[in-house]
């Protein structure tokens, strides 16, 4: 049986106001308390226009410890107010299942606790990339990776397809604890890349407006150019595909030998 208390993880959008749904508008005012998962001050100021008790996660950060445990404390100072019985939302940038660790772990637990607890998406960066860079993922294919899980481990990469790198930023940080790497970091990051584009192959810094007088950061450069650009946390990297699409002839011919065998034109 479900327990009195409940959670909702709802997505802000990316841009101040304009990108808020209908639902998790409402799901904000009729909440009892609010958890704001946002590091602009703006932002939550906005969000206590719609609701008199938002309390922000930002103070959990802190330099040098580790995001695994500033998410743990996240979770936990949702939770408990669940576990209080309270109707409970944390409201999120963008949509609150996209990079965001504290509302996946947070509706898992409470799930398991036995309260209600779902998660309402929100316009994400990358619905914002999308739109901004003029990219249609469907035409030639759309792989994304963070920065330093890229780095990290061994990946297929096809470059026919775009490449989208998150959190160029802290590229290479091991401990989870730094917001920055200095720009070594993204020398090792471009020695990976290199590995599969040349360095000259165009790249791409994108960041998404926050707000609605602002317009998107797109900065048009090279692999080699990342190492001494101005990458922060919040910049993504994209790289346009380095070669066509190359036809698989095998696969095509049993495609037209079925079509034949069943008379399709």
């Amino acid at each position: 049986m479900a327990h009195k208390g409940s959670l909702v993880c709802v997505g802000l959008g990316m841009t101040l106001g304009s990108h808020l749904s209908p639902l998790a508008r409402s799901y904000i005012e009729q909440a009892d308390v609010v958890f704001a998962g946002v590091s602009d001050g703006v932002v939550e100021l906005w969000l206590q226009s719609l609701h008199a008790d938002v309390r922000s996660l930002q103070p959990y950060y802190r330099e040098g410890l580790s995001r695994l445990r500033t998410y743990e404390h996240m979770v936990e100072a949702m939770l408990s107010e669940v576990r209080a019985g309270k109707k409970v939302v944390g409201a999120f940038y963008g949509h609150p299942g996209v990079f965001a660790l504290p509302p996946h772990r947070a509706i898992t637990l409470a799930r398991a606790e036995g309260y209600a607890a779902h998660m309402d998406p929100g316009i994400s960066a990358e619905d914002c990339l999308y739109a901004d860079l003029g990219i249609d993922p469907g035409r030639v294919g759309c792989q994304h990776f963070e920065a330093s899980q890229f780095m990290f481990y061994r990946r297929r990469i096809d470059t026919s397809a775009y490449l989208v790198l998150w959190q160029v930023g802290i590229a290479g940080d091991q401990s989870l604890a730094r917001f920055s790497t200095p720009a070594a970091y993204r020398e090792v990051l471009v020695d990976v890349l290199t590995q599969d584009y040349p360095r000259d192959h165009a790249a791409i810094i994108y960041k998404v407006a926050t707000l609605p007088i602002h317009a998107p950061r797109i900065e048009h450069t090279t692999i080699a150019g990342l190492v001494t650009a101005d990458i922060d946390l919040h910049a993504t990297v994209v790289l346009p595909p380095a070669r066509e699409l190359e036809p698989n002839l095998v696969v095509r011919k049993r495609l037209d030998e079925l079509d034949a065998a069943i008379g399709y034109p």
